[in-house]
């Protein structure tokens, strides 16, 4: 390749960057996740009318949502990928898991984010699984955005909301708009930027709201708004402008600092001019971290990793697909690329834009972006795809799973079947599995973040794979992964009110009944180093049943 040609490719591949935005959205259920991603699509054009929040009789489902027991339960249970383009910038989003259990694939999907937007419900404020998720958004430092929501019926007072979220998480907060009274009395909101107020007028559903600008000195304000009302946000934002955070990019990024917004993503109110600020302030795709260092998004070699599985999407076909986030260079349809772990050279024919069930070809995908790729079972998560030289991402962690119950097959005639749904549902990650230390014990131990899970793996054992299968719980809350292996367990000798298992990379993991349980443990073991994330592994091959 010419010089010429390669400085063209790295301009377009530049360009591309500089358009791209990437988020998920973390938050509790009920905060309106599912209502903020519609309506997000549906200003991006992506949508011509929102869905129902809860699918019930002939609604329409939404749109992100797919398996059969998702449109059962009206909630999210997988999480998709949702591209759109909006004001000349293209948007992916990142759909997460919305339900109480929400699992690793949640945690997965934010390894693949480059923003998070944090939803809360102005009535309720932070909830335990918001927090759960800021964590591993902490982890990472990715930029994190608030949106509190809700804010057309009765909450709490915003300080008091930003003041849970400044002394809970340790995050100083910027609010970009304020509002003009709550629940009944919301009037809207003004922009502390601009110095416009915003005025709240309930959308119909389902279509963008038109929202009106006025200047905060226009006369015919008062029309609008009533005086002391007004007069109580206006000393409120005088506070804020005195004592409160300045806009600091650099802190937004480091995730130190997050914007907060507020609005009714029910009523339409807010999406807009939160989408508007979300593409001046949100980091454009990075720098991710590989075996080579830093590897920048527009250099010319192709590169990117798999951060999700997913099997029978389409249960007339039986597909699985792997979800590759795209990190450096220029993705292009039919192209050959090296498998880090396996070494092979694989051509990646029909990738594919998912949206929804709705399936597109991709002819090309830029870094941020996210494409399918069929799997006839050579991927894991984790797994990186390069051209050039040897380049291996940073694998994706385990977190440490609550639940714990044998999985039982009581149909020996069906062990096929039963071997192959473990397997396949293990590599997309649908749950942890973790086995016995007994080696005459074959029957796998499911491990997960909440109930759900087992719940869903037990319904597509049944459904996809034609097993029947059991679930016998264990006693235990906690699990913790032992940093020097197996040698460091030998030197325990016996170990008492707890259970030695191991992961699927032969690793060793202590499960532990409660928290006091583990404390105790700690206390009695001072040198034994305990981790509650699993190591990352890369280039290994996992022990399959």
């Amino acid at each position: 390749m010419s010089s010429s040609t390669e400085n063209l490719n790295n301009k377009n591949i530049l360009e591309a960057v500089n358009k791209r935005r990437n988020f998920a959205i973390i938050s509790h259920p009920d905060a309106g996740k599912t209502t903020l991603t519609e309506k997000l699509l549906l200003y991006g054009g992506a949508i011509q009318q929102a869905g129902a929040v809860k699918a019930r009789g002939n609604q329409r489902k939404a749109t992100s949502d797919w398996m059969e027991l998702e449109k059962q339960r009206g909630i999210s249970i997988t999480s998709t990928v949702l591209q759109f383009e909006y004001e000349r910038s293209v948007i992916n989003l990142l759909d997460t898991p919305g339900h109480k259990d929400f699992s690793e694939d949640t945690y997965r999907t934010l390894a693949a984010a480059d923003n998070a937007v944090m939803l809360e419900d102005a009535a309720k404020g932070l909830e335990p699984q918001t927090r759960k998720l800021f964590e591993v958004c902490r982890m990472r430092k990715i930029p994190i955005f608030t949106f509190i929501n809700k804010m057309d019926r009765p909450g709490r007072e915003p300080f008091s909301l930003l003041d849970e979220i400044e002394s809970e998480l340790g995050l100083n907060t910027l609010p970009v708009n304020w509002p003009i009274g709550i629940g009944e009395e919301f009037r809207g909101v003004i922009d502390r930027f601009t110095r416009e107020v915003i005025l709240f007028d309930k959308a119909v559903r389902g279509k963008q709201s038109n929202e009106k600008r006025m200047s905060l000195d226009d006369k015919e304000l008062s029309k609008y708004v009533e005086k002391e009302l007004l007069e109580i946000s206006l000393e409120e934002l005088e506070v804020l402008d005195e004592a409160g955070s300045k806009l600091e990019k650099e802190e937004i990024f480091n995730g130190s600092l997050t914007p907060v917004f507020f609005g009714s993503a029910m009523t339409n109110f807010g999406v807009r001019p939160f989408l508007d600020s979300f593409l001046k302030m949100a980091q454009k795709p990075t720098s991710r971290n590989s075996n080579k260092g830093d590897i920048e998004p527009a250099s010319d070699e192709f590169s990117g990793f798999v951060f999700k599985l997913q099997a029978n999407m389409d249960p007339k076909h039986r597909d699985r697909v792997a979800f590759i986030r795209v990190c450096s260079g220029k993705f292009e349809k039919d192209m050959s690329v090296k498998h880090s772990r396996t070494g092979r050279t694989i051509r990646l024919s029909r990738p594919q834009k998912i949206f929804g069930q709705d399936r597109e070809v991709v002819d090309d995908a830029y870094p941020g972006d996210v494409i399918g790729l069929n799997n006839p079972g050579m991927f894991s998560i984790g797994d990186t795809l390069y051209t050039g030289a040897h380049l291996e991402y940073e694998g994706i962690p385990s977190f440490s799973p609550e639940i714990f119950s044998w999985l039982r097959n009581p149909n020996p005639s069906a062990f096929k079947n039963f071997r192959k749904g473990v397997n396949e549902l293990r590599e997309e990650g649908a749950v942890q599995i973790l086995y016995d230390f007994d080696e005459s014990k074959r029957d796998p131990i499911l491990a997960a973040v909440g109930q759900l899970q087992l719940e869903v793996v037990i319904h597509r054992l049944k459904n996809e794979y034609g097993v029947d299968a059991n679930l016998e719980s264990m006693p235990y809350q906690l699990a913790r992964w032992v940093s020097d292996g197996w040698s460091a367990i030998d030197e325990l000798g016996r170990i008492f009110n707890c259970k030695v298992v191991k992961d699927c990379w032969n690793r060793p993991v202590i499960l532990f009944k409660n928290q006091w349980n583990l404390n105790q443990f700690i206390e009695d073991n001072e040198n034994l180093d305990l981790k509650k994330v699993a190591p990352v592994v890369s280039g290994v091959e996992p022990i399959v049943l």
